[in-house]
């Protein structure tokens, strides 16, 4: 992994795929999930696929935990122990976890400015933002630069779940605006989506089967995009790599986007959205020479 004078720090809710973590030097601080006696670190210690295995065998329900500031500290410290004189953390969204402030409070502590963005998202949403500040280092920007480029992502980015079951946004209480519906729970495929502004989640529309909610997640994605301008798009899911293949293959043929990466979810995120979540995740960017409008 590359040293770089500014550091790029995330957590484990960016999904981003370990070659593209690699290539960008990207240092990620894990969460935690908590089952039973169990503390395993998000990506660490217990891998998505094992992960999803688990949960719908095992009958003790995980929760999570986000990490501490010392988990920030000794990132930030090797950062710094590697050439650093200078970092910029993004985190998941303040409102799903207290991680931004947990970054926050050892930022202080170490003698390099660290700047702390709040992606008001988590999974490729965040990790589109991490993926835009690395571009954006990577073309010679400072630390304003990379912020700004993560920025512009968010402003456009668009990210819509199709949910198996309600059921594990219940249990781990992130129901949020999704808790519209609470009292129709069975029969039906639930879609969130995150509101950008707010770092939140809302309720999406109901399908009654499986297919018509991949195919609703299709159709209210793009109807959010403006698809006349360059796309980076992400296909999310949690151990449904058929359904999201496919799902690819459709948006690779009908849309041709700039970058298209297919991406497991991660543990943390798992807990909460349960086995089988389908998601598209994605943003726009103006095309070289094109002028906004």
């Amino acid at each position: 992994m590359p040293n770089h004078k500014i550091a790029l720090i995330t957590d484990s809710t960016c999904d981003l795929p370990a070659a593209l973590r690699e290539q960008y030097a990207i240092h990620v601080v894990p969460l935690s999930i908590i089952w039973g006696d169990e503390q395993l670190r998000d990506g660490v210690d217990i891998q998505p696929e094992a992960f999803y295995e688990r949960l719908v065998a095992d009958p003790t329900y995980p929760t999570t935990s986000q990490p501490t500031p010392q988990d920030f500290l000794n990132a930030y410290e090797s950062a710094i122990q590697q050439g650093a004189k200078e970092i910029v953390v993004i985190t998941i969204s303040r409102g799903m976890s207290g991680t931004y402030e947990s970054a926050q409070l050892a930022a202080p502590i170490v003698g390099v400015p660290v700047h702390l963005v709040d992606s008001r998202s988590n999974s490729m949403s965040l990790g589109w933002q991490v993926l835009a500040a690395a571009r954006a280092r990577e073309a010679g920007g400072d630390g304003a630069a990379m912020i700004a480029a993560a920025d512009a992502a968010r402003k456009t980015m668009t990210y819509v779940i199709t949910l198996d079951t309600l059921e594990y946004l219940r249990k781990g209480g992130r129901i949020g605006g999704a808790s519209a519906f609470i009292g129709t729970l069975l029969n039906f495929k639930p879609q969130i989506w995150v509101n950008h502004e707010t770092g939140k989640v809302e309720a999406g529309r109901r399908s009654r089967t499986r297919q018509q909610a991949l195919q609703a997640l299709y159709t209210d994605f793009f109807a959010r995009l403006d698809t006349h301008k360059q796309m980076r798009i992400a296909v999310l899911h949690n151990a449904a790599l058929p359904e999201a293949e496919a799902l690819a293959a459709r948006v690779q043929a009908e849309f041709a986007p700039l970058e298209l990466i297919i991406s497991i979810v991660s543990p943390v995120l798992g807990v909460h959205t349960g086995p089988r979540a389908v998601a598209l995740c994605g943003y726009t960017e103006e095309a070289p020479g094109e002028i906004s409008r």
